[in-house]
């Protein structure tokens, strides 16, 4: 399918028999209502640099409609059994799922994420995360008894959550999910920069019958909408993922108001490739990882770390890898890597490089010249530099791009001091013949999570960083966990 071929469902009425501009509206307690705000926004396709519709902006007035509509549903959400929840929790994800050809497809058109993965990661990830949280539902023990005491593990509140725009579905889902398990109500803030499936989403959760108020969404720019919600005196916590240098900011307000914050930041992920790995296969499943979404994963390990002694053939791997990475058109189902999301993300992306040559890294392959069969659309190619300085600005920040640094390292010592000499800890990987080689390095990692030889990804198991990268965990038990309070009833 050509990029010119999608086109976006208008997905909803105001009023029965009355069809109105679809991206004019939020979801608030229940009920389509129009924005208060007047802005409008273009939304492009990073592919085509078209403008694919316009949404509407909203304002603290939309805030204040939806976080009132979050806390009157509170008492009654919060009162409901873990049983009644999942039923909730159960129809949304079979309505969500009954969407995913279509959600993945408004993905790759606001995205610029190849259909292959909108497909089977940003559309597919999602329920299973709610399918996680449905069967979490059966086996938690809200209620526990320690000694002479009744645990009782009750909801925080009113949740404000403000997700980021590189994995849109996704990430609202890894929130919105343990909180409404966990009886809370939700306000949640999708990025303005790939804001198109929210409205499929919450199709879906008018579908699915949540009660009115439990689930509401406003979108608007951070500075306005975004600063309203977190600093509103009835919202009780606050849930955020996007870079560190906002997750410092919100983390400050929520501390001014004592309020819990949950932080999922930024990241500088290590792939620590040991001597007696299979360096071909370690090598080609790591540049696929750093070159994922376009490099635009906060858990991409962006740092290659191999043994000296296999550097020189390591780079040569890489950049065969890089050559095979078919850049292009998003909606071919041939494509493995599409533009990055806007003009002012390519242009992050590229004075990086630049940063990066001029402080004597060795270029390998890409660069900031765009792809030469692709004029138009935010490309940026798959670009490996080798001799990275580990102190450099390529070795130490995010580039939220694909962009690979190739690191070498004398021992398995030297590659622990270079892979945690990071204001990061994130993610990472260890790559070794020798399974308990592979373990004791992992386990010096100053990171939440790390994979051994390539392991698969696990939807149940806490995900979140060290350091900067952030405050708290999502998905599985943990995830849930960071929405309930403790109450003790002794007796």
């Amino acid at each position: 399918m050509p990029i010119s071929a999608i086109s976006l469902t208008r997905f909803h009425q105001l009023e029965p028999g009355g069809p109105v501009p679809p991206y004019d509206q939020f979801f608030i307690e229940g009920s389509w209502v129009p924005a208060i705000g007047s802005e409008r926004l273009e939304v492009e396709n990073p592919a085509t640099e078209e403008t694919i519709t316009t949404v509407r902006m909203g304002s603290a007035g939309d805030v204040g409609a939806a976080v009132s509509a979050a806390r009157r549903a509170l008492p009654g959400w919060a009162t409901t059994t873990p049983e009644q929840r999942k039923a909730h929790l159960v129809a949304l994800r079979d309505a969500l799922g009954a969407r995913q050809q279509s959600l993945a497809e408004t993905i790759t058109a606001d995205l610029g994420c190849p259909i292959r993965l909108t497909t089977r990661i940003q559309a597919a990830l999602p329920v299973q995360v709610l399918s996680d949280y449905c069967d979490l539902l059966d086996s938690h023990r809200f209620t526990e008894t320690v000694r002479n005491s009744t645990i009782v593990h009750e909801p925080v509140g009113v949740v404000a959550a403000i997700t980021p725009w590189n994995y849109p579905l996704y990430q609202i889902l890894c929130k919105i999910a343990p909180a409404l398990a966990a009886g809370c109500t939700v306000v949640l803030k999708p990025s303005e920069v790939t804001p198109l499936v929210v409205w499929q989403l919450f199709e879906a959760v008018a579908e699915a019958g949540l009660p009115p108020g439990v689930l509401n969404f406003v979108l608007g720019r951070g500075p306005e909408v975004g600063e309203a919600l977190v600093d509103h005196p009835d919202v009780d916590m606050v849930s955020f993922t996007g870079s560190t240098a906002v997750g410092r900011h919100i983390g400050g307000l929520c501390g001014a108001r004592v309020r819990p914050v949950a932080l999922e930041l930024g990241g500088k992920s290590a792939n620590i490739i040991l001597e007696d790995a299979d360096l071909a296969t370690a090598v080609k499943v790591g540049v696929a990882n750093a070159f994922l979404n376009s490099g635009q994963t906060c858990s991409a390990w962006s740092r290659m770390l191999v043994p000296a002694s296999r550097y020189a053939e390591a780079v040569d791997m890489a950049e065969a890898a890089a050559s095979r990475t078919t850049v292009g058109d998003p909606t071919e189902e041939t494509t493995r890597m599409g533009p990055v999301a806007s003009g002012p993300q390519r242009k992050r992306v590229v004075d990086f490089i630049e940063t990066a040559v001029a402080e004597g890294a060795r270029l390998i392959t890409g660069g900031t010249a765009r792809p030469a069969d692709l004029p138009t659309g935010h490309y940026v190619a798959p670009t490996v530099l080798a001799d990275v300085d580990p102190e450099s600005t390529l070795a130490q920040e995010e580039v939220f791009g694909p962009v690979l640094a190739v690191i070498p390292f004398d021992d398995d010592h030297h590659a622990v001091a270079i892979a945690n000499n990071s204001r990061y800890g994130l993610a990472g990987g260890v790559w070794s013949a020798d399974r308990d080689r592979a373990l004791a390095v992992a386990g010096r990692l100053q990171a939440g999570s790390i994979d051994i030889n390539g392991a698969a990804y696990n939807s149940r198991a806490p995900f979140g960083g060290y350091k900067q990268s952030g405050l708290g965990r999502e998905l599985g038990v943990a995830g849930l966990e960071e929405f309930l309070q403790a109450k003790a009833i002794q007796q």
